[in-house]
C-alpha cells in the first residue's frame, strides 16, 4: 500500500458479489484493473474480498478530473453494466479527497515492543 499526497482522490467501491459466473467476473476484474492503470492520473489501488463476497477496492487518482474520466471510460462503463446485471447484489461508491496518509509496518523489533516503523509525512 502506497501513501498518497493531500489533494489526491480516493474512489472507494464496496460491493457484495453474487455467486454468478466467477470465471467471467475474474476476467473482467483483471481487464478493469489493467485498463485503469493505463489511464492518465491513475496512482494505484488497494483491494480485498471476503469469503462471503464482500469486496472493497480503493482506487487513487491525481485529481477529480482523472477519476471522472475513468468513470466515463467506455470499456469501464460496459463492464460496470455487466456487473449490475449479473455480478453484484449491491454496491456503494464514495469519492473522497485525501487529506493525509500514514503507514505502519511491522519490524523485527516491533514483535517484542509493539512499536513498528511509521511513515508520517
Amino acid at each position: 500500500m502506497d501513501l498518497h499526497p493531500s489533494g489526491n482522490i480516493a474512489v472507494i467501491f464496496c460491493a457484495q458479489r453474487t455467486r454468478t459466473d466467477d470465471e467471467a467476473y475474474t476476467a473482467a476484474a483483471e481487464i478493469m484493473s489493467n485498463l485503469a492503470a493505463q489511464q492518465s492520473g491513475y496512482l494505484g489501488q488497494d483491494s480485498s474480498r471476503s469469503e462471503d463476497g464482500l469486496g472493497i477496492t480503493v482506487s487513487y487518482w491525481k485529481d477529480d478530473e482523472a477519476a471522472k474520466a475513468w468513470r466515463d471510460h467506455p470499456v469501464h462503463s460496459a463492464i460496470r453494466e455487466q456487473g449490475r446485471g449479473k455480478w453484484y447484489e449491491s454496491y456503494t461508491l464514495h469519492v473522497a479527497k485525501i487529506e493525509r496518509s500514514y503507514s505502519w509496518q511491522k519490524t523485527k523489533d516491533s514483535e517484542k515492543s509493539g512499536i513498528g516503523k511509521n511513515s508520517v509525512p
